[in-house]
């Protein structure tokens, strides 16, 4: 007979065995792949995304025509980067005069400058107001010209990436203040301002963009004085602003609503008046809660540009179905013009994604810790 205290010591020796080789495995492996339902389908999309991989690369890299003209491309079977390098300044400038490509490159980079500055919290002041007032108008003067020896080019001849970035950009800078101050008159105790906001933000987002941007180049004319006429690019701006101001008036109005009653006790509490509570308290906090869904709007807008094709101007997306109805390349790339636009609104909506995930982080307070007793 084994005495208690005997098993009990064959038991700890056991206990510090190692586990055999095929249980060690499993354990290390579990906390990846989980049950074996769950193992099965993470090998098999592990093995989708390398069939996907190894396809892209071949078609991108090792089969790819780096040289030739479109009879090169036929008989290539991989991407054919001689078209995006025949039709990339089209597919970025559009019709804007060959020669003259430097100046909306320039304003692309002036732009681009400024969301930079402005992206820097320690910029944040009111200077950037000015910043914003002024970066539109030189733009403006150096893609138009006539002044400083620069020729006039029409706006009819703007189009490509520049003419996307600036819908899009000049769109929510100006309709993100226009979207604070609806939210606030629809949640104001005034009868008459809440109806008016209330009535305009329906209205604009009943209709799709697609309607607002006809409304304003074909019908809006119609209501012009004789002789008065507004420019067509100008038109589909206040459009643009007209609709972000509504989709983000609501976004803003949540976050308003998510801001506890206590807050607003205790602003009045302070002696604060309404605008200054909602400078310093309200409007900091609300703002800061609604940051993912107004970066979804952002995305969504500059992306929304390509719908000005509708009024006749071409944005970045229709230049590059315009290179693929060039009768030399028609039929050839149609897939690479349309991974490069892809690939170009990718890289933007990344950087917005990212840059939310920032100022979540930056801004982001602990109110329901409680303190150390």
């Amino acid at each position: 007979m084994v005495s208690a205290a005997e098993m009990e010591t064959l038991n700890l020796a056991r206990e510090d065995l190692p586990p055999p080789r095929g249980r060690e495995l499993t354990a290390r492996m579990k906390p990846f792949l989980g049950t074996p339902i769950n193992a099965v389908i993470t090998l098999a999309c592990m093995w989708l995304i390398f069939r996907l991989a190894t396809g892209a690369w071949g078609w991108l890299v090792t089969r790819a025509v780096l040289e030739g003209g479109p009879q090169a491309c036929k008989v290539g079977s991989g991407a054919c980067w001689p078209f995006l390098a025949a039709k990339l300044r089209f597919m970025i400038f559009g019709f804007y005069p060959y020669d003259e490509h430097w100046r909306p490159a320039f304003a692309v980079i002036l732009f681009l400058g400024a969301m930079i500055v402005s992206m820097i919290p320690r910029f944040w002041s009111r200077r950037l107001l000015w910043l914003w007032l002024a970066v539109p108008v030189i733009c403006g003067v150096l893609m138009y010209g006539g002044v400083f020896g620069l020729p006039v080019v029409s706006t009819t001849n703007w189009g490509g990436l520049p003419l996307s970035f600036m819908l899009s950009s000049v769109g929510l800078a100006f309709g993100f203040p226009l979207g604070v101050v609806l939210a606030l008159a629809r949640s104001s105790k005034l009868p008459a301002i809440q109806v008016i906001a209330i009535v305009f933000i329906e209205v604009v987002r009943g209709v799709p963009l697609v309607s607002i941007l006809f409304m304003a180049s074909v019908m809006l004319p119609l209501f012009m004085p004789d002789g008065l006429t507004v420019d067509k690019l100008l038109r589909a701006q206040i459009a643009i602003i007209i609709f972000a101001g509504a989709y983000i008036a609501e976004t803003v109005r949540g976050g308003l609503q998510a801001v506890s009653k206590g807050q607003h006790e205790a602003a009045a509490a302070l002696g604060l008046g309404y605008w200054l509570s909602m400078r310093k308290i309200i409007l900091p906090q609300a703002l800061k809660i609604v940051i993912p869904p107004l970066v979804n709007i952002f995305i969504g807008f500059f992306q929304d540009t390509t719908l000005v094709t509708i009024i006749g101007l071409l944005d970045f997306l229709d230049t590059v179905r315009g290179s693929l109805r060039d009768p030399n390349w028609q039929g050839i790339a149609v897939i690479e013009g349309y991974v490069f636009a892809a690939l170009v609104y990718a890289l933007f909506s990344y950087g917005m994604g990212s840059y939310s995930r920032f100022l979540e982080r930056r801004l982001k307070t602990d109110h329901d810790r409680s303190p150390a007793t």
